[in-house]
């Protein structure tokens, strides 16, 4: 199998797998193999350790059980190909610890506060997984009531989101009922990390639920000033748009505990690090961001409605995913450059699916990262995927220490008009890659400065390096992988 075949099918294949839950592949492989776990480890771009599981050398002369017992509603997936293409490997252990607000957390993934952290047993589950802490539903003295359906996707031709769009409000269940489960989570995991969300409608409410909180045993509060669909006013992202509010608020919920607290930030504003000012200046020990996105999605044509469906209406609402993680990544750097929050922690989210994904948080001067999305989507499982990628990423780079990836990249992120204009990198086309579709063609010829010639009869390309601008998007449509990167050059 060549490489390009190789890199091709693995990826192409593990998009396919349906990820079933008691998945029928690692049950029928008659030598204990996991080619369900290294597929998913493709999926959430991990490939590296994949070969841990199945490998061409303890696959070479199998029958395939797994394949032939693929329940994909299509095709198999092709594994034993998948197999064939990966080495053998080991799974490597990095120390995942890190501090955040002064408590210490066996690694940095934290569930968010949503739906996948709303009951004891929920959050239990998790917990025993393998993740570090949960931040428990949003709890508040206003009992929400729900619509139904409340959750909609835009989703990618996988069927997997690119983006979500929810109408949940906080916990239905009561205070005391929560805090009695956040009593007995800390009691029966006592080196996890608990996380109270608490929301209030006056600052005696703010008060008290942190007062409660802390007596309940959490570690940290996190104050929800950012939930952009309550269906009561004074609530969420109304609070975290208003910076005497949030400093009010925050205020308050320090008069109620002497544990840390996180301002939780709404991203439905132009400027994240005013309100976030206000919150530290006020007493917040930390920051968490982002909050989901005020959206609409998917208008039928024929009904007029957007989604989901409410007997014939709709709202604004929150939406998430993977397709907010670049504006989450936005905020991010805004607060971790601004002078006014230097070393205020944060714990970061919003489209966080992979290890990557999660690095780049931390990167970005994130010290914890929270997940809830890709969780409804794939489950709780996917802790394994983060904690062995990140930890294959720190074994890879020699790196001792969590903390010291902790805002690394920000030197490198500078104002538009101090980048280098001078210079020119210019596409470089691999012929061994090329398939002739001709894609690059059409997107400079017609988005582009007309750099590309085509000949049909040949199924060739040839850049033009005269009208070349080095703008790359060539190489970002290119479906087969075969324009890379030339070296810098002065113009």
């Amino acid at each position: 199998m060549t490489c390009k075949y190789k890199d091709i099918i693995m990826a192409q294949e593990a998009a396919r797998c349906m990820l079933c839950t008691d998945a029928p592949c690692t049950a029928a492989c008659s030598r204990s193999l996991d080619p369900a776990r290294a597929v998913r480890a493709i999926r959430f771009d991990n490939s590296s350790v994949a070969g841990a599981y199945i490998n061409k050398e303890s696959c070479a002369d199998c029958p395939a059980q797994c394949q032939s017992a693929c329940i994909h509603f299509d095709r198999p997936v092709r594994i034993k190909e998948i197999a064939l293409g990966l080495e053998p490997s080991e799974l490597h252990k990095a120390d995942l610890s890190i501090d955040f607000c002064g408590v210490h957390c066996e690694n940095p993934f934290f569930l968010s506060s949503s739906i996948v952290a709303s009951s004891y047993d929920m959050c239990a589950k998790a917990l025993s997984m393998g993740w570090a802490g949960i931040v428990y539903k949003t709890i508040g003295f206003y009992k929400p009531k729900e619509v139904s359906p409340r959750f909609d996707a835009v989703l990618n031709s996988t069927r997997s989101f690119s983006g979500f769009k929810n109408l949940e409000q906080i916990s239905d269940h009561t205070v005391e009922e929560n805090m009695e489960t956040l009593r007995r989570l800390k009691k029966d995991f006592p080196d996890k990390v608990i996380v109270s969300s608490i929301m209030g409608q006056t600052e005696d409410e703010w008060t008290k639920l942190a007062r409660l909180s802390e007596e309940a045993g959490a570690d940290i509060i996190e104050c929800n000033f950012s939930c952009p669909h309550m269906s009561a006013h004074g609530l969420g992202s109304d609070v975290g748009q208003n910076p005497e509010l949030v400093s009010k608020y925050t205020e308050a919920v320090k008069k109620g505990t002497k544990l840390p607290v996180l301002a939780k930030m709404t991203p439905n504003l132009g400027h994240m690090e005013i309100p976030a000012i206000a919150a530290v200046d006020s007493g917040a020990d930390g920051l968490a961001a982002i909050n989901t996105i005020k959206s609409i999605t998917n208008i039928d044509a024929d009904s007029m409605v957007s989604m989901p469906d409410i007997c014939g209406k709709c709202s604004v609402s929150g939406y998430s995913g993977k397709a907010v993680k670049p504006i989450a990544l936005r905020f991010i750097h805004d607060m971790a450059k601004c002078p006014e929050l230097k070393n205020i922690p944060i714990s970061g989210m919003g489209g966080i699916e992979s290890w990557r994904d999660g690095l780049e948080f931390i990167l970005l001067g994130c010290s914890n990262v929270q997940v809830t999305t890709s969780v409804m989507e794939y489950g709780y499982r996917i802790i394994d995927d983060l904690v062995s990628g990140l930890s294959e990423y720190m074994y890879s780079h020699s790196i001792k220490k969590l903390s010291s990836l902790v805002g690394a990249a920000l030197p490198k992120l500078c104002p538009a008009d101090e980048l280098d204009r001078d210079s020119i990198v210019y596409p470089l086309f691999d012929k061994s890659k090329c398939t002739g579709c001709g894609r690059c063609y059409t997107a400079c010829s017609d988005a582009g400065h007309q750099a590309i010639e085509f000949d049909s009869q040949k199924r060739s390309v040839r850049l033009i390096g005269k009208n070349c601008e080095g703008c790359h998007l060539c190489r970002l449509v290119c479906p087969a992988g075969a324009i890379g990167i030339s070296k810098r050059i002065i113009r």
